[in-house]
């Protein structure tokens, strides 16, 4: 069990009598304003870059010296949040994860559940780890610790939820992107009883749909991008679930840069836990563009305001809380 980072300040998402949860609100509803111009236009990239801009544009009024320690590219990739982007204007040193827009196909095609998310923590709390795959296994909360385990076979792990749940494995619902590389992780959970629901993307809103009541969702399982599962671990820790990941390395070198960017006290090739992938205090924040299991996407109610729906989670407290926000909307503007 690896260490977590010293020198955790309690009240760190205070600043200057601000609380800095409303501040991030206030950048994930920008950047699900923004892209919500694109629903069902076919451009994926002309959301993606929609919502990088205007949350860019908004971390300039958040009262933190972040750092883009988990984004979705590298800086020769800008525009893009890249990895080690600094943003905010001054204040505490903070680790950024970021997704400007999470279901960028979603958004495109208007399908459920894009969302835009930005996580907060102190800085080193964050796994700092190129912009790879990750093999990821959440479940939700009041569960005994361990009830799942990464390096165990999904039907092992199957068994002891339904265990842990006084249900039978056909009564549980796996959850996983529909990807050719997971054809024998369903065959496997099929195979053993279970039901399996197949999302095309947006795994930051699956896997927290195992921690939500009336989802249906009762563990997900699979692999996909390394950005997401850090957001994913960091909306888990805040919903007290559990999940674990492992980095999925297409070669040598990517293990090299990875073990020069993470902490001293981590293998990159090991499994890793929540507190690994997101310790200390933990901020999580996100803004529905499309609506979904998770949240209300972008509404216009009339033709002066916009509507949005977005949920705030704090570890530390325990703390989530729901928000619907009406923003002036001026049509010379769009």
């Amino acid at each position: 069990m690896s260490s977590q980072p010293s020198s955790i300040t309690p009240h760190a998402y205070r600043v200057t009598g601000r609380n800095l949860g409303l501040d991030l609100a206030r950048v994930t509803e920008a950047a699900a304003i923004a892209s919500a111009r694109w629903t069902g236009r076919g451009d994926k990239n002309a959301a993606d870059a929609a919502a990088v801009a205007a949350m860019r544009t908004a971390f300039d009024t958040v009262a933190i010296s972040g750092t883009v320690t988990i984004g979705e590219g590298e800086m020769d990739e800008a525009p893009m949040l890249y990895i080690g982007e600094k943003v905010g204007h001054g204040g505490p040193e903070m680790d950024i994860a970021v997704d400007p827009l999470e279901g960028t196909n979603l958004c495109a095609r208007s399908l459920p559940n894009a969302i835009t998310v930005v996580a907060l923590a102190q800085k080193g709390c964050f796994l700092h780890a190129p912009d790879i795959y990750m093999q990821k296994l959440a479940v939700g909360p009041g569960l005994p610790d361990g009830v799942i385990e990464i390096d165990a076979s999904i039907g092992q792990n199957l068994a002891n939820l339904a265990r842990a749940k006084h249900c039978d494995v056909s009564d549980l619902i796996l959850c996983a992107l529909e990807r050719e590389r997971h054809n024998e992780l369903v065959a496997k959970a099929r195979e053993a009883g279970a039901r399996v629901r197949l999302i095309s993307d947006g795994d930051v809103a699956a896997v927290i749909a195992t921690c939500l009541p009336n989802s249906g969702v009762d563990i997900y399982a699979g692999s996909g991008g390394a950005p997401e599962g850090v957001l994913a671990a960091a909306a888990i820790r805040c919903l007290n679930g559990q999940m674990q990941g492992r980095l999925l390395f297409e070669n040598e070198a990517q293990i090299t840069r990875t073990r020069s960017m993470i902490r001293a006290d981590l293998d990159p090739t090991q499994a890793l836990t929540l507190a690994d992938m997101a310790a200390g205090p933990v901020f999580f924040c996100a803004t529905g563009v499309t609506s979904g299991d998770l949240l209300k996407g972008v509404e216009y109610p009339n033709p002066h305001y916009i509507r949005t729906h977005s949920v705030m989670m704090r570890s530390e407290s325990g703390t989530i809380r729901y928000m619907d926000a009406y923003h002036h909307f001026d049509p010379h503007l769009a």
